[in-house]
């Protein structure tokens, strides 16, 4: 699949998750998967795992949004490929073209993670990290979630989050 048009799948995800309710559960077999795995299919499951846990918290789930899908996939694709380092370089770039899209922008926060993971796994890290967890629990409305794979077939995440 071609850089473009897998870009073009992020983004019929994106649009497509954003439509949905939050009834969706997770899709089966990522407790041992190995093989490639499907943006759409793991974007989701990513934004099911954060919305139950901030469910069990009393916190409001989180909207996907297709163009902060867009800006993270593009950092998930510069850390896969090595352009970027792998971290938060450009995050306020990244902020100032989703502003530019959605509008003003009260906060703002980004996870980053890399390694053969399922999505339950991804979230589960971050689960234990103090940051990133204080991230998974803002006061945050939306977000947009990206993954690419890089050399040995490892796999870079990135998920923005915002609030208005």
């Amino acid at each position: 699949m071609t850089s473009s048009v897998s870009f073009k799948v992020i983004i019929i995800a994106c649009i497509i998750t954003s439509l949905l309710s939050f009834s969706f559960k997770p899709s089966s077999g990522y407790e041992s998967f190995e093989q490639s795995i499907s943006p759409s299919t793991t974007e989701t499951d990513i934004l099911f795992y954060v919305n139950e846990y901030r469910a069990s918290k009393g916190l409001q789930a989180l909207e996907m949004n297709a163009g902060m899908c867009l800006q993270a996939e593009k950092h998930s694709a510069g850390m896969a490929s090595g352009k970027v380092s792998f971290g938060h370089d450009g995050f306020e770039e990244r902020v100032k073209v989703i502003a530019r899209k959605i509008g003003n922008i009260r906060s703002s926060a980004e996870n980053v993670a890399y390694g053969n993971l399922s999505p339950k796994e991804v979230v589960d890290i971050w689960l234990k990290s103090p940051g990133h967890r204080k991230n998974i629990e803002g006061k945050y409305t939306l977000t947009g979630i990206g993954i690419a794979t890089g050399k040995g077939n490892v796999v870079f995440f990135t998920q923005i989050f915002t609030g208005k």
